[in-house]
């Protein structure tokens, strides 16, 4: 009589394991899919020791912290852009490979004849991050200690001076565009990988000028190695207040470049809440305000949504300043 209620109890028993195990194994599958469970790539798409590469690394240290994982910084230059904005675009979506986007999601829709990905649709806005003016800067040895004495040294020589820039449709490419159009001068485009292969030519002569970012930038001026002649900005900066506006000479002249997280279309939604609140909470630390407003950087936080419509009204903008330019790509 004994022996059947014995079996009984076995079979609750193997049972109640049976479903421990199962318990066990769900909580260990939970937990192992809680986000971020690795590293994380962060795609910078252009070359190292610009200024996209540089914000880019004071983030992603600081978001990292917060968010218990190593956020890895991988430069993918290449086609304004393109080559790395393509690859996030493309890549997974679960959260592991996001996107620094700079203002190139913007103009290269303008600009190239053939886009690889849509930036509106292919990507997933997590936020805006902050926004900064382009510095223009000289070798020592051009002529001019001002926008002025530049334009009127370019009309007395035209096609001799040459620019440089961190790449086919970057804001660095379109700035001295429209410099080149509100001055009515002819100078030479000499195109880059990134801010810094740039940044080393001018400094070595190779070639005459540049824009580019203040963070970038104006370590090189402080250090005697360029001239810097007027920010991009409509008002000086409070980083340099020195350095004249662009505007002061040319009326009206304002490029102001801004950059943003994104991941691939699909991303889940709450693993986006969780790179935006991380995002926001770094951004809002008074020490990392500090350090951007030394760099002339100012901060740009949002929500995905915004930073969504933010990134279509862009796009509608920078067509017509596309269009008026001339500008087009292959």
């Amino acid at each position: 009589m004994t022996f059947p209620r014995s079996r009984a109890l076995s079979r609750r028993l193997a049972l109640g394991l049976c479903g421990a195990s199962l318990a066990l194994l769900a909580g260990g599958a939970q937990a192992q899919a809680a986000y971020p469970s690795k590293p994380i790539k962060l795609v910078v798409p252009f070359a190292a020791g610009g200024t996209t590469s540089i914000l880019a690394r004071l983030l992603a240290e600081r978001m990292g912290q917060g968010l218990g994982q190593t956020i890895v910084v991988d430069n993918r230059p290449g086609a304004g852009g393109n080559v790395g904005m393509d690859l996030v675009a493309k890549a997974e979506p679960d959260g592991y490979t996001i996107l620094m986007g700079p203002i190139g999601l913007a103009i290269n829709p303008a600009l190239y004849a053939k886009m690889p990905f849509d930036p509106l649709k292919d990507l997933a806005p997590v936020g805006l991050y902050a926004g900064v003016p382009n510095l223009l800067v000289v070798h020592p040895a051009v002529p001019a200690a001002n926008v002025k004495e530049l334009v009127a040294y370019a009309k007395a020589h035209p096609g001799k001076l040459n620019y440089a820039s961190n790449g086919n449709g970057t804001s660095s490419h379109l700035a001295a565009e429209m410099l080149k159009s509100a001055a009515g001068i002819d100078i030479t485009h000499v195109p880059y990988k990134g801010g810094g292969p740039a940044m080393q030519d001018l400094i070595g002569g190779q070639v005459n000028m540049l824009f580019d970012q203040m963070p970038a930038v104006l370590p090189q001026v402080q250090g005697g190695r360029v001239r810097a002649l007027g920010v991009s900005s409509l008002k000086r900066s409070a980083a340099a207040p020195e350095i004249p506006a662009i505007s002061e000479a040319l009326p009206g002249f304002d490029m102001t470049v801004w950059f943003g997280f994104l991941a691939p279309r699909g991303t889940p939604k709450d693993v986006i809440a969780r790179l935006n609140a991380e995002m926001l909470r770094a951004l809002k630390e008074p020490a990392f305000q500090a350090q951007l407003a030394s760099m002339g950087v100012t901060p740009m936080p949002s929500s995905p949504d915004e930073f969504g419509s933010f990134m279509r009204s862009e796009t509608t903008r920078w067509a017509k300043v596309v269009k008026d330019s001339g500008a087009k790509l292959d």
